[in-house]
């Protein structure tokens, strides 16, 4: 049987992400909302359906899901969708855009999304459900953790390492060889030059705990 894919959530990742399987050339049956008033609707000529009769019109065997849920503030609500399907069998497709670069030693784990422009570069590892947001770079031999989400335009020299579920705000850049700990927020425009505790907020320039 064929591979179908499925998009959860049906905002402005979501329509990013159906671009970049179109460009993939890959087939996408609908996107799926929890919002009843979403539903009946369409993104981009897809139909948007209830998340809660997934189950029914997508099997797990022979559905591939993409994870559109974002984070402004939490990556909370996108690990749980990650967590919640993968409970029901379900798998996480890892996409790379085609204008992204990607070191062949790199390692992307289910579920990773590297966005238009973004730059991987050699030895680096990221964890399962993060994305590597537009023109993103992620330098040699960094470590990212699982459901972290590097907004558009962060730059990570080499050898950082980001715990799981942080969130690097749009523009930031941290210098080499330093680690942030989980569940951070780094704010836009920081720079970040020294290491960052887990579980705090960051910003300005250098970036401060606030």
């Amino acid at each position: 049987m064929n591979t179908q894919y499925l998009i959860i959530g049906s905002g402005g990742h979501a329509r990013v992400l159906l671009d970049t399987l179109r460009c993939l050339g890959l087939p996408v049956a609908a996107c799926s909302d929890n919002n009843p008033d979403r539903v009946g609707q369409t993104v981009g000529g897809v139909p948007i359906i209830a998340e809660t009769g997934l189950a029914s019109g997508f099997p797990a065997q022979t559905t591939m899901l993409v994870n559109s849920v974002g984070g402004v503030k939490d990556m909370t609500p996108r690990r749980r969708v990650f967590e919640h399907f993968k409970s029901l069998g379900y798998r996480f497709a890892t996409l790379v855009h085609p204008t992204a670069f990607v070191a062949a030693d790199v390692l992307l784990e289910e579920g990773v999304q590297v966005m238009a422009g973004a730059m991987v570069i050699t030895g680096a590892r990221i964890g399962a459900n993060t994305i590597i947001n537009t023109r993103s770079s992620v330098d040699h031999d960094c470590v990212i953790g699982a459901h972290c989400h590097l907004a558009p335009g962060t730059t990570l020299s080499g050898t950082v390492t980001v715990g799981d579920g942080c969130l690097l705000g749009t523009g930031a850049s941290i210098i080499q060889g330093i680690r942030i700990g989980e569940r951070c927020i780094i704010g836009a425009g920081a720079a970040v030059v020294r290491d960052i505790p887990a579980g705090v907020t960051a910003t300005g320039v250098p970036a401060r705990i606030r």
